[in-house]
């Protein structure tokens, strides 16, 4: 009998979500750490839990719930996953990445990713929402390494507007109307989960980079591959100034993401009613 390729694993874990939601998906929604407030928002169809979803990998990290919502926000059809995957976990970035390919199979041509994140740009602080306008990698690791399936999108894929111009371009417009000021940045991923030490903040600043997290980039070159769009958001819940530096404390980490969650959440919604 012949192994299952991953092109047949995201139709079997399609049908099953189809069997419980018929709909066409818009867009689809990665809600990262402390963000999954928006599912409220969103009037569900349907909620599945990943580890229901053939394929689907479980949430393990506090603050990620771990269900998929199927509903419709700002008359939009969203396909939200409410915590996402991390490769410090111990997930391949295939596994990672699974939801999208099944995003994608499930209609959305549009992606809309969230982080909470540290601040490296001194002219950052907690609470701030940044729009992310390109990334560096530095996770190690690549989800398209491996043999490719055309089927799923070409074997060297373009990377020089990961993040949609036009979608950052709505995000700061909906954003100025509602009075919320954003920042625009690059985001370095690494694989944690340990945070950085002076030197690594030293070192990411000198790069290019504004923030750092532990997510987000593998999502994002699956969806480029796969022909998506992508709007991607960081919120700032501490800062990496390497001469200033304290020990993280989770739960103010926490505190600041719910603290600004709504501001992303109304750009989001406003970007959704736009599109």
């Amino acid at each position: 009998m012949a192994e299952k390729t991953e092109y047949d694993m995201i139709q079997e874990a399609t049908s099953f979500i189809r069997e419980r939601w018929n709909k066409k998906a818009d867009v689809g929604v990665v809600l990262g750490t402390g963000l999954g407030g928006l599912a409220d928002r969103i009037t569900a169809d349907a909620v599945v839990s990943y580890d229901e979803i053939p394929y689907f990998a479980p949430s393990t990290v506090e603050s990620h719930v771990g269900k998929l919502i199927l509903g419709t926000l700002e008359g939009k059809n969203v396909v939200a996953m409410q915590g996402r995957l991390h490769y410090y976990e111990g997930y391949s970035p295939k596994q990672i990445t699974f939801p999208i390919r099944v995003m994608k199979a499930l209609g959305a041509e549009i992606l809309i990713v969230s982080n909470a994140c540290g601040g490296m740009n001194p002219q950052f602080k907690p609470g701030d929402v940044m729009l992310i306008e390109d990334h560096i990698n530095l996770l190690g690791c690549n989800p398209l390494v491996g043999k490719n399936d055309d089927r799923l999108g070409p074997r060297f894929p373009d990377m020089c507007e990961p993040y949609s111009k036009e979608l950052i371009a709505l995000a700061r417009k909906v954003a100025l109307e509602q009075g919320v000021m954003t920042q625009q940045g690059v985001y370095v991923a690494t694989s944690g989960p340990n945070l950085e030490t002076r030197a690594e903040y030293r070192f990411f600043r000198a790069i290019g980079g504004d923030v750092v997290g532990m997510s987000t980039v593998p999502e994002v070159i699956v969806a480029v591959h796969s022909g998506m769009k992508v709007l991607g958001f960081s919120i700032v819940t501490d800062m990496g100034l390497p001469d200033a530096l304290e020990p993280a404390d989770l739960s103010r980490i926490l505190q600041n993401a719910g603290a600004a969650e709504p501001k992303m959440n109304a750009i989001i919604c406003g970007v959704l009613k736009n599109l």
